[in-house]
């Protein structure tokens, strides 16, 4: 079961593996939407990279 707590620690840690070849990456805007997610209950960000 994934709760709040595991939600955010996995979270960062998707994120501490993704900032290092965004931050390479110069060209692009990130754009950060948030989403419902019904499977957590919960709001959850979503980032992409607009050229």
């Amino acid at each position: 079961m994934l709760n709040r707590r595991s939600f955010i620690i996995s979270a960062g840690a998707t994120a501490a593996t993704r900032i290092v070849p965004v931050v390479s990456r110069t060209s692009g805007r990130r754009v950060l939407t948030l989403v419902y997610d019904k499977a957590l209950g919960m709001m959850r960000a979503v980032e992409r990279i607009v050229p």
